[in-house]
């Protein structure tokens, strides 16, 4: 038998509909297609959910004409062949009219993830949050994405995409300022975010 690791595990049709179907059948299910492979995000915390509150704030006093909206889904990669969730997608207010669950990026200034504690998919949320993510992003062209760590207790700011990669990665460890460069345009002071730890 050969196995084929360059050819995706469904595609973009089983897999939302496979979607539709998990989360109606499974409360909390959110699933996501990267790579070509089937991938399953942690439940939040509450912890979790307050550092998005958090930046959530922070967004809408800086930058009132845009919002911050959990959970998104993102038609992402190149050809719009992959699908994500991330936390929190920053675009304009409204974005997402007459769109789908999964929606096209094209307005989406910024995404972001914070990672979750589950011990069952901490190697996959790893690869995810740290590798796969950041490379579907860059290849959309999604402007910044911003990685809350709560591992390392760190968090990083990707921009630049070059259709392959983030260029500039710049990590701080909670407790510094970080800038969300443009077309964010925000300055982060992370310090609050030592609060949700474990």
């Amino acid at each position: 038998m050969t196995v084929t690791t360059d050819r995706p595990h469904m595609t973009i049709e089983g897999f939302e509909s496979l979607a539709r179907i998990g989360a109606r059948e499974v409360e909390g299910l959110r699933l996501e297609f990267i790579d070509g492979k089937l991938g399953v995000k942690a439940v939040p915390d509450g912890d979790h959910g307050l550092i998005i509150e958090w930046l959530l704030r922070i967004c809408i006093q800086h930058r009132p004409e845009l919002f911050l909206y959990g959970e998104q889904g993102l038609k992402v990669q190149q050809y719009r062949e992959g699908r994500a969730r991330p936390d929190g997608v920053l675009a304009p207010s409204g974005f997402m009219k007459a769109q789908g669950e999964w929606v096209a990026p094209d307005s989406v200034l910024m995404v972001v993830e914070v990672t979750s504690y589950d011990t069952d998919t901490d190697t996959d949320t790893d690869r995810r949050d740290r590798i796969e993510k950041p490379r579907a992003f860059a290849e959309t062209g999604i402007p910044v994405y911003l990685l809350i760590d709560r591992d390392s207790c760190e968090v990083s700011v990707h921009s630049e995409p070059d259709g392959q990669r983030y260029e500039t990665v710049r990590t701080v460890s909670f407790g510094k300022d970080i800038e969300l460069p443009d077309p964010v345009g925000i300055t982060l002071q992370t310090e609050p975010l030592k609060d949700w730890v474990r």
